[in-house]
């Protein structure tokens, strides 16, 4: 068992020497199979970190992130599961923060239009329970095969509409 430990923790080292998330994402289920609680915190906690220098990166470049890019798609993926993380803690303050930034650095739109209904909800105060009660479309999600919340419920542009109007 020793072996397959420290063969897989040569792999995750070389991956976060290369600042390659994607790389650490593949690992994901092995880390998951492996790596006992503490280990595997330490794991996603690297991701996290490589996850917020490109994000660092992007903004200072003033670019987008790229969904169709291997790199910035685990990014954003990372960073989208930050937020949700944040969000299910109870910190909706700091996951409103979190997907506003997320809603404008992608070049995708319809994870740009998501993210931006996340940010509502959030910013209105509501609970991640009651988001995904009455915003979000698990099966529509679930059908688009994305990792975030692309599914929405009619209530959700109530929510768009009710936002565009006070800033109209």
């Amino acid at each position: 068992m020793s072996k397959k430990i420290d063969k897989l923790k040569t792999k995750v080292l070389e991956a976060q020497q290369k600042s390659d998330i994607a790389a650490l994402y593949v690992l994901e289920q092995e880390a998951h199979d492996t790596f006992d609680e503490d280990t595997l915190h330490g794991f996603y906690a690297n991701i996290l970190d490589l996850a917020l220098e490109k994000l660092t990166e992007t903004l200072e470049s003033h670019r987008k992130m790229d969904l169709s890019e291997v790199q910035d798609f685990a990014t954003t993926r990372a960073l989208y599961e930050y937020a949700m993380e944040h969000y299910s803690a109870g910190a909706i303050k700091d996951a409103s923060a979190l997907f506003e930034v997320l809603s404008g650095m992608s070049n995708d739109d319809k994870f740009s239009w998501s993210l931006k209904l996340h940010w509502l909800a959030a910013d209105e105060g509501m609970s991640l329970d009651d988001f995904m009660q009455n915003m979000a479309d698990i099966e529509t999600t679930q059908a688009n095969g994305t990792f975030y919340i692309s599914g929405f419920k009619k209530e959700a542009q109530k929510l768009l509409d009710n936002a565009q109007k006070t800033e109209g």
